[in-house]
């Protein structure tokens, strides 16, 4: 972007700063519009005439007429030539954090909103304070003011390794450089790795697990392990609390003590996992397979799968002594076999759940929905104290 300083033909006063685009007709307009006159000529400060906008330099003095011959402005007013010399030409030091940084007036008002514009467009106007030297003190980062003073001078971001971006946005805002701030924002935005919700390997968990000492947590809480082997592993006492195992091959694996609280199991296959003493409090285990899984700890730390959701799961052959499914559902579940002795089912929703064959000796099944469920071949009888409905 150009630009230029305009004055009536003949003056040398009430000038107007503007930015040169398109042809010299759209310059012309421009000066109509400022001046309130219908410019037709434009001269050089020599009164040479401008017939090609391609002739028009950056802070160029130039002078509008509407037609007449160049008028030399007066002899005992500064001339604008002066002027622009002083406004835009003359060289100043500037000390930024102690760093002394040395460029031209022109440079640090080429953004006229900024408040490096503000600050030296006119002299002594904001009463900047100067080091001994006569250096400008501002008390700014050097290291990031370098990249905006480079990019006042050709237009171009170029910021050298080790320089922290987000120092350099800072102090963008700062200045109130809006347009090299936008720029920042896009490189920084740019230069972010994308959000990585890939699934995790077995191969990449396996090297967490060998890195991790047997008595350390290991915390992999809200991790996406969605259809990963994760098949005959040892995952003792980790925390998988609301990850994400839908699909997982968890068959034969030891999750004892497991934290698997409100994690998601949907479809997820643990057929003869060890899960004594495992919390799976609130866990989505729809349509999972537990078929022949041990809940049972000898120690008599009792499962709690307390609100589960395992609706239409197979559990078939699983002992389950003990355990915790309180208002957890089950509806359409398979159950078939199962060693329930002593369970805690009060508020479970059983309807059309096979229990054919089960242990529900001492089980509690108060205030539980067994509308469509099949007690065929129950290894003891089932009272009617232990269900209310």
């Amino acid at each position: 972007m150009r630009r230029v300083t305009l004055f009536v033909n003949g003056a040398s006063h009430n000038g107007k700063v503007v930015a040169v685009y398109g042809t010299l007709a759209d310059l012309l307009s421009v000066a109509s519009t400022k001046f309130g006159i219908k410019a037709a000529s434009i001269y050089n400060g020599k009164g040479g005439l401008i017939d090609d906008i391609a002739l028009i330099r950056d802070d160029d003095v130039l002078y509008v007429s509407e037609g007449d011959n160049f008028v030399d402005p007066p002899d005992n007013l500064e001339s604008p030539h002066e002027f622009h010399s002083w406004a835009h030409t003359d060289w100043i030091t500037l000390n930024v954090g102690g760093r002394r940084f040395t460029t031209t007036r022109s440079t640090l008002v080429k953004e006229p909103e900024s408040m490096l514009a503000h600050m030296f467009r006119d002299q002594d106007v904001w009463g900047n304070k100067q080091d001994e030297q006569g250096a400008y003190l501002i008390d700014r980062s050097p290291d990031y003011f370098e990249p905006i003073l480079n990019y006042l001078r050709h237009g171009q971001l170029i910021i050298n390794d080790g320089i922290n971006l987000l120092g350099v946005l800072e102090e963008a805002r700062f200045f109130g450089i809006e347009r090299l701030a936008e720029q920042l924002e896009g490189v920084i935005k740019n230069s972010q790795p994308p959000d990585d919700h890939s699934p995790i390997s077995r191969k990449e968990f396996v090297r967490f697990l060998l890195a991790t000492p047997t008595k350390s947590e290991l915390r992999c809480q809200g991790l996406n392990f969605s259809g990963a082997d994760l098949s005959r592993l040892d995952l003792r006492y980790i925390n998988f609390k609301m990850a994400n195992l839908s699909r997982c091959n968890l068959t034969h694996a030891n999750l004892c003590g497991t934290n698997l609280e409100r994690a998601d199991l949907s479809s997820a296959n643990l057929d003869g996992a060890n899960l004594q003493g495992v919390k799976m409090l609130c866990t989505n285990a729809e349509g999972a397979s537990l078929k022949g899984c041990n809940f049972e700890d000898p120690a008599g730390l009792k499962a709690n799968l307390e609100g589960a959701n395992l609706k239409g799961v197979d559990m078939e052959g699983s002992q389950m002594t003990g355990i915790n499914l309180r208002v957890a559902t089950l509806k359409n579940a398979k159950l078939k076999n199962c060693n329930l002795r002593g369970a805690t089912l009060a508020g479970t929703d059983l309807e059309n759940c096979d229990l054919s064959g089960c242990d529900l000796q001492e089980a509690n099944l108060r205030g539980s929905n067994v509308k469509g469920a099949i007690f065929e071949e129950m290894l003891t009888p089932l009272h009617m104290s232990q269900s209310v409905r």
